[in-house]
């Protein structure tokens, strides 16, 4: 398992878009993705998870990523996540 402590800079968080990107993107991974986020776990690849967890902006996540391709996963969700989540930022 690798994983890697990231800032949410999308100023509307981890809404229904963002959200949506995101998991779309790591579903071409076969490594399990969880975001842990306020003292809990969330499938990252579950829009009702991430969507309940209410990840708002400036929100520390730490992306866990385990699996044959890991690193690969991990460096996407890093890429999403600090570039926005395909928002203006």
């Amino acid at each position: 398992m690798v994983s890697q402590v990231v800032k949410v800079i999308n100023k509307e968080g981890f809404h229904m878009r963002p959200a949506n990107y995101f998991i779309k993107e790591m579903s071409a991974f076969s490594s399990t993705v969880t975001l842990g986020f306020n003292g809990k776990d969330v499938n990252g690849k579950s829009i009702m998870n991430i969507m309940a967890a209410c990840i708002k902006y400036g929100a520390e996540v730490e992306v866990k990523c385990e699996g044959d391709d890991e690193a690969a996963a991990l460096a996407k969700a890093v890429e999403l996540i600090e570039s926005g989540l395909g928002d203006e930022v």
